[in-house]
């Protein structure tokens, strides 16, 4: 299975990983299934473990590799790593503006984007989808980086990042698919909203793996800018999100602290 793998062309590898990722996200929109409500602390340690797996693979699979990778090629390395970092926060922070999104708990007159008259399910899934975004891309273009035979890049790494991001998908699938259940919507329907918001993943994987393949110049560029996208979603969506109730801020600590070691971890002794 594991040599299948290695000869398959690298972004349809992509594909394969950005898939499970979604799947994961599917597995925790399932949980609707079987409960209507999940306990609120346990909400926010997972949500505080995701902010943790992101943080670590920013760093241990994207910006470190960015550093080395540009180097290598001649660039200047910490020039590179801040403007690819900067321009992902700054592309995300466009998206944030003007995608029409509602974070859960939040009243639909606190929707953030432009004005829309859209339902206030679909600006919740599209909150999460908002995640979901630099997730997959930055899976893409970890295995555009092993195709392009860059030395500090392997198949491991990749691997590891897609584990990581997978493990941190399921408690996102839950926070969409959960707060629509409460509001009305049928198990069903809430499911497949749940799962709908990771969708984007499979497509931004795709994108991220093709473009950096097409121009390997930009690889660098390209590591740094997902770092920094992810980057932007943990302190402006996950960490406020998981930090919401005083009461449990210890506990959420923790468990960011757990999440970034599990993802140090996986990439390290896989990578």
């Amino acid at each position: 299975m594991v040599i299948f793998f290695q000869e398959l062309n690298p972004v349809l590898q992509a594909l394969l990983a950005t898939i499970f990722t979604w799947g994961v996200t599917a597995a925790g929109a399932a949980l609707v299934f079987m409960h209507r409500t999940v306990n609120q602390k346990l909400m926010d340690s997972m949500l505080g473990f995701a902010a943790g797996v992101m943080i670590a693979a920013s760093f241990w699979s994207l910006l470190a590799p960015g550093i080395e990778m540009a180097g290598q090629m001649g660039f200047v390395p910490w020039r590179t790593a801040a403007l690819g970092f900067l321009a992902g926060g700054l592309f995300m922070r466009l998206i944030d503006r003007f995608l029409p999104h509602l974070h859960p708990g939040l009243d639909i007159s606190k929707s953030e984007g432009v004005k829309t008259s859209w339902q206030r399910s679909t600006l919740l899934v599209l909150a999460i989808t908002l995640h979901n975004i630099p997730e997959g891309l930055a899976v893409g273009v970890a295995f555009g980086a092993v195709a392009a035979n860059i030395p500090s890049a392997s198949l491991g790494g990749a691997i590891a990042l897609a584990i990581g991001i997978g493990l941190q998908n399921f408690p996102e699938g839950a926070a969409v698919s959960m707060p629509l259940r409460r509001e009305g919507l049928s198990r069903g329907k809430s499911f497949l909203l749940g799962q709908a918001s990771g969708l984007v993943e499979p497509v931004a994987g795709v994108l991220g793996a093709y473009f950096v393949l097409s121009m390997q110049s930009v690889l660098p560029y390209a590591l740094c800018f997902a770092a920094g996208a992810m980057i932007f979603v943990v302190v402006e969506e996950l960490i406020p999100e998981s930090q919401q109730n005083p009461k449990h801020i210890d506990m959420v600590t923790m468990a960011t602290l757990v999440g970034f070691a599990v993802m140090m971890v996986l990439d390290v002794a896989l990578g």
